[in-house]
């Protein structure tokens, strides 16, 4: 899954594809690399950032959606947290809801997914973007996290979404410390619920930085160490900023396994 940000203030590429026809290109160009999804946000969910209204967020990622809808040969995802842009998004073309949101109590993503039959990403957080990282706590992040997916996976059921829609993502940064994020990752491989698949978000997040004191541009070796590692682990999807040189990353260490 590539990464197309239409943020001003994302953490790693904000600003950079804000203009339609950079993000387009942008889009295109990951496809090209490798890309089989491609996911496009409107609205920075890094820790503290502010939200934006629906307009905002529809202006920033319709035109952009409609034009990928004609000309990407990769399937669509749209990253909101809020039905309205998830229900528009699916009307102009894209086919997978990437929720981060998906500890809410409202059952209206839910409803506007299972209409439309489209797939979704099912993330887990503590917490919201603001709040997440303010004080997070575990007895134990794996449990914790498991049993969220599996009271999900039998709420969302209840509102019409079947389980072969749903790929999970444990939500890396997301209302985690250090620790538990390396805790995650280092038992990905277990980390098997319902068979569903798994989808994982590394790509030069904060916690990098912090083990090794890599800026955010210095952290791709890292970024595709663990890209590497949750494949071999059985991950099914790494959403990633630098789509050429993670597909080469992956495939060399698959082949390598596979003693090919």
């Amino acid at each position: 899954m590539g990464i197309v940000n239409t943020t001003p203030d994302s953490f790693a590429d904000g600003g950079q594809f804000l203009e339609r026809d950079l993000a387009v290109d942008q889009a295109l160009r990951l496809s090209g690399e490798g890309a089989e999804i491609i996911d496009i946000g409107g609205e920075s969910t890094r820790p503290g950032s502010e939200p934006i209204s629906a307009e905002e967020e529809l202006h920033r990622v319709i035109p952009v959606i409609e034009r990928l809808a004609r000309r990407c040969k990769a399937a669509l995802s749209i990253d909101t947290q809020k039905p309205a842009v998830a229900k528009a998004a699916l009307d102009a073309g894209v086919s997978i809801v990437n929720d981060i949101a998906a500890n809410r109590d409202s059952p209206e993503m839910w409803q506007v997914v299972a209409e439309a039959k489209a797939g979704y990403i099912c993330m887990h957080m503590q917490g919201t973007p603001q709040t997440m990282q303010a004080e997070p706590h575990y007895d134990d992040v794996r449990q914790e996290v498991g049993s969220f997916f599996t009271e999900r996976l039998a709420k969302m059921a209840e509102h019409g979404i079947g389980a072969e829609q749903v790929a999970l993502d444990p939500g890396i940064g997301f209302g985690k410390r250090l620790e538990h994020n390396i805790k995650l990752l280092s038992g990905i491989g277990r980390f098997m619920v319902n068979e569903r698949p798994i989808m994982i978000g590394v790509s030069r997040k904060s916690f990098i930085g912090k083990l090794l004191g890599a800026h955010t541009g210095e952290r791709l070796p890292a970024s595709l160490a663990c890209a590497v590692w949750s494949a071999l682990n059985g991950v099914h999807i790494a959403r990633v900023h630098d789509v050429a040189e993670t597909v080469q990353a992956v495939r060399m260490a698959e082949a390598l396994n596979n003693k090919i």
